[in-house]
């Protein structure tokens, strides 16, 4: 039975679906209780925005309140899945991912190829992401292109509730180390989504919107983007097709590629900064194995080359808009 709720609510629910289906599934991070070891409320915060509130009461201490410090409690996870268990380990903004690069890029990435495929390692770690927040230079970053890069770590980015729930359920059930990105505009987003627990495969996107002159390539908060620039163009008779990658790694190639082949244009379009981004590697992609498709030259609409401002203004203009976007579409047109 499908009823609405936010995208919050939906990664509540697969937690707990999840938790109450495999006793292997734990969660730890920074105040995803609150108020363990004191005399006060017990599960006071859930989380730095609430996903995992009103766990505690059903699970108790598989929810665990680890201390500040990223890559202790992410080694921590890391070690529990090479031993069997499934954590879910919760680092508030992928901005702090730095302090722990080598427990995610230099071991968890890398023990199924060193040790013959023997090695399994099912940690999730779920990470906010994203600008428009207000939140500064520290903290609302988009650093997806880092982690799709290294060999052996899934990267999930769910643009809508029901994505969130079923690419999540799916995350825990992986056995490789899955990096999980949820925007932090998205988290209040609602709409429909089945109450019964599902699964949504990787390496599946979805055309979320379809169409015969342009392909529109992203994922994230920029698909709601990229879906407002198509509702402006089909008002001057352009029609654009969304692609939602939803997974970064593994990529859905095909569907990207037979979408190209069909327009003969392409627009990109990333939060990350262009340098090595997702609009980059689908660009190159599509030019080393479409090349005779396109009719234009790829477009690509991403943030510029430096840290997100904190002037609220600035970071309007910084952020990848959907008249942006409209006028990448068009100028592919012109040509």
């Amino acid at each position: 039975m499908a009823r609405k709720i936010s995208m919050r609510q939906a990664l509540n629910e697969a937690l707990d679906q999840e938790m109450a289906r495999d006793p292997t599934v734990f969660v730890m991070g920074e105040d995803i209780v609150g108020g363990m070891g004191g005399d006060g409320e017990k599960d006071a915060w859930g989380g730095v925005l609430g996903v995992t509130k009103g766990l505690y009461s059903k699970y108790g201490d598989r929810l665990l309140d680890t201390p500040l410090s990223e890559s202790a409690y992410i080694g921590a996870a890391v070690g529990a899945a090479a031993c069997g268990m499934r954590p879910v380990a919760e680092l508030m903004f992928i901005d702090f991912m730095g302090v722990c690069f080598d427990e995610i890029f230099n071991q968890a990435a890398k023990f199924k190829y060193m040790f013959g495929g023997k090695a399994e390692t099912p940690v999730v770690i779920r990470t906010m992401i994203g600008g428009g927040f207000r939140a500064a230079a520290q903290h609302s970053q988009v650093l997806t292109p880092l982690f799709t890069h290294i060999p052996g770590l899934k990267v999930v980015v769910p643009s809508n509730a029901y994505d969130a729930k079923g690419l999540l359920i799916q995350s825990i059930r992986d056995n490789d180390p899955v990096i999980f990105c949820e925007h932090k505009n998205l988290y209040g987003l609602e709409m429909d989504v089945p109450q019964e627990s599902y699964a949504i495969p990787f390496g599946e996107a979805n055309v979320v919107r379809e169409g015969k002159h342009v392909t529109i390539v992203t994922y994230g908060m920029m698909v709601h983007r990229a879906m407002d620039a198509a509702a402006q163009l089909a008002k001057d008779k352009v029609e654009c097709e969304v692609i939602d990658l939803r997974t970064l790694s593994p990529i859905d190639w095909d569907t990207v590629l037979e979408s190209v082949e069909n327009t003969g244009r392409l627009v990109c379009v990333d939060e990350a900064h262009p340098r090595c981004s997702i609009a980059s590697d689908v660009s190159a992609k599509v030019s080393q194995e479409a090349f005779k498709a396109l009719k234009a030259g790829i477009q690509m609409v991403t943030s510029p080359h430096t840290p997100v401002p904190f002037s609220p203004s600035l970071e309007d203009i910084y952020l990848p808009s959907a008249d942006k976007i409209a006028g990448a579409v068009r100028k592919t047109m012109a040509n």
